[in-house]
């Protein structure tokens, strides 16, 4: 007996379009994204994005010109690239020659479902369009006019939306929807980001849950507000105190609107609800927008996978999502948690507070000793950085972001700067030199002084003590300042210009004279070994 094969049925699929009119300013001047957001929807529902006709042009369709520069995107192992460029009139050119090929495909049977967006059915799309009406394969799409040409050939068109309210994430996932219960399979859209190098996997709104990237995506904020709290202590600037409050009151919208972005994977869908939520949320201070931000990403995911299998319009799904994604989560916030948000926060202030008012030596030594074990272990982002934007948010600067400037920037300054003076291998020097320079120019990247800290323990040690004793001056000096500002500009931003200048000096001059000891006594060593061998 013989067994028949079963055939997988693999579904081919092909974009077709242009840049377009609205579209250009909704995902259509950036094809290279377009494209590869609508291939994640394709590979998660299985098929296979076979070919690629599109055409961009730097300016609208909707005001165009014949010697408008363009240029042909196309599909070149399984990558968006650009296949031809010059006028609109050259690029058209060669966009009718590709219009013919997958014309030809179409009607061999090869093809099963076009994604149009913005195509021009009358001219560059008009042979494929034919033949996908003769085959009766399933047309889905954007674009008002251009769609309603297609339907008007005798195009099967299945689903289209337009593009207000839209970007291409959603847009893909409303297409892919469309032609997914056209072909009947079984589709669930992804959202946020896919495997590296491989194919998209739905992977659920709570696992991009992240305190991390939330806190570090709000940094540029913080940093904001500290430089005008610096510039405001200037006289004439003095009017810039109201500018300050508005800030410190807006972080919590930051702070949600990043969360719900990253946690919703809907780019400016999870940015606007996160916002909503966030002003709603914004009486809980700094907690109660990083709680309403989460709970937006949430529900924002949910609801635009819920409105498209409804088969609400793109813009209508967008539209809801932003909108309730929002709202509800804004509302719960607002009537239920803000009070309790606001008073943990309040919480964490005063339990820092009272740890500096009974002992600032003890307190200012732990926490500078515990900087390098959280950064190394993995814990900084979800620990340390979240109370140094807590702090922030509430008066503008932070201990914890004096102990980051004295105990991380400024020891690791002084390993590598050593290091720049006294190498051990001239390979050393330009690797501590450009470190050096990070540290201090920009107050950043104390991963620099990683290779010498664990090459020798000593200089690890090293590093630990000088944190410690950074920290000891912060604690005695009482200042607060701010992270991930330059070594020169950070006194000017702290409560004690004078008392941190002390604190950084302080880390900075025993971790530079340990390192540099260190290393000279490496040095001679090396030199006395390598004369006992040659005696021997």
């Amino acid at each position: 007996m013989v067994k028949e094969d079963v055939k997988q049925v693999l579904h081919r699929i092909v974009i077709l379009g242009s840049s377009g009119g609205n579209l250009r300013s909704h995902g259509g001047s950036d094809p290279a994204r377009l494209i590869a957001d609508t291939k994640k929807q394709i590979d998660a529902a299985g098929f296979i994005l076979d070919d690629v006709q599109f055409v961009g042009a730097e300016s609208s369709m909707d005001g165009i010109s014949a010697s408008t520069p363009a240029e042909l995107w196309e599909l070149r192992q399984g990558a968006p690239v650009v296949s031809a460029s010059g006028t609109l009139e050259e690029v058209n050119a060669k966009a009718r020659e590709r219009d013919r090929q997958i014309a030809a495909r179409v009607r061999a049977g090869d093809i099963s479902g076009l994604i149009l967006m913005s195509c021009d059915p009358d001219d560059t799309n008009s042979q494929a369009i034919a033949a996908a009406a003769l085959k009766g394969i399933p047309v889905v799409g954007t674009g008002g006019t251009s769609i309603a040409k297609a339907q008007s050939l005798g195009a099967n068109v299945v689903a289209s939306s337009g593009t207000t309210g839209t970007n291409s994430a959603t847009r893909a996932v409303a297409n892919v929807s469309g032609l997914a219960k056209a072909l009947g399979v079984k589709y669930r859209p992804v959202l946020g980001s896919s495997s590296a190098g491989g194919a998209a996997q739905d992977e659920a709104a709570w696992r991009r849950i992240s305190i991390r990237g939330i806190m570090v995506g709000s940094i540029p904020a913080f940093i904001c507000l500290a430089l005008v709290l610096a510039l405001s202590k200037i006289p004439v600037l003095g009017a810039l105190t109201d500018v300050f409050d508005l800030l410190i009151a807006s972080l919590p919208i930051v702070v949600a609107a990043v969360a719900a972005r990253k946690i919703s994977g809907l780019d400016e869908v999870g940015l606007v609800a996160g916002a909503v939520a966030g002003i709603l949320a914004a009486p809980g201070g700094l907690l109660g927008g990083l709680v309403a931000g989460i709970l937006s990403g949430l529900l924002a995911a949910f609801l635009i996978k819920w409105t498209l299998a409804s088969h609400f319009p793109a813009t209508t799904a967008n539209i809801v999502t932003g909108a309730l994604g929002g709202l509800i989560p804004g509302l719960v916030v607002y009537y239920l948690l803000a009070p309790f948000t606001a008073l943990l926060g309040e919480w964490v202030k005063t339990a820092i507070e009272w740890a500096l008012d009974v002992s600032p030596l003890l307190a200012g030594a732990l926490a500078g000793l515990a900087m390098w074990p959280s950064i190394i272990g993995g814990v900084y982002h979800s620990v340390i950085l979240p109370l140094v934007l807590l702090e922030m948010g509430q008066k503008g600067h932070s201990f914890f972001g004096a102990i980051d400037m004295v105990a991380l920037v400024m020891t690791s300054l002084g390993i590598t700067l050593a290091n720049v003076v006294r190498p051990r291998t001239s390979g050393e020097r330009a690797l501590a030199g450009s470190g050096a320079a990070v540290n201090f120019f920009f107050g950043t990247f104390v991963e620099s002084s990683y290779p010498f800290m664990f090459g020798d323990k000593k200089i690890f040690a090293t590093a630990l003590l000088a944190a410690t004793a950074g920290g000891m001056a912060v604690g005695a000096t009482g200042v607060e300042a701010s992270a991930y500002l330059p070594a020169f500009l950070a006194p000017f931003i702290s409560t004690n210009a004078v008392g941190l200048v002390l604190a950084m000096l302080t880390s900075f001059a025993i971790a530079f004279a340990l390192t540099f000891a260190t290393n000279t006594i490496h040095l001679k060593q090396s030199k006395q070994n390598a004369a006992d061998r040659s005696d021997a």
